[in-house]
């Protein structure tokens, strides 16, 4: 498979010691966002394998969603972006 080169490195070492690649990154295509898809996309803003401006671009998102995403993630891991959990993690006065 054929991978577009893009600005970045190739792959990133996350925290835990798992390596990450643009290979990991969901279809640019992508219609469906599931939790996996979401967290994919912000950790590899988070730590570097895309930046924000790439990510917006690549994927047709605003750069307060993609923002929403990343703070989930930084903050309460990857369950935070399932759809039955937002109570959970959403501050009670709305943003």
């Amino acid at each position: 498979m054929y991978l577009k080169r893009g600005r970045g490195p190739a792959v990133v070492t996350l925290p835990n010691g798992q390596v990450m690649s643009r290979s990991d990154l969901p279809d640019p295509d992508t219609k469906r966002w599931v939790a996996s898809r979401k967290a994919a996309v912000a950790r590899g803003v988070l730590y570097g394998l895309m930046s924000v401006e790439d990510a917006c671009t690549t994927y047709g998102l605003s750069s307060e969603e993609l923002a929403s995403w990343t703070r989930a993630v930084e903050v309460h891991g990857d369950a935070a972006l399932r759809a039955t959990r937002l109570r959970l993690y959403r501050p009670a006065g709305g943003s």
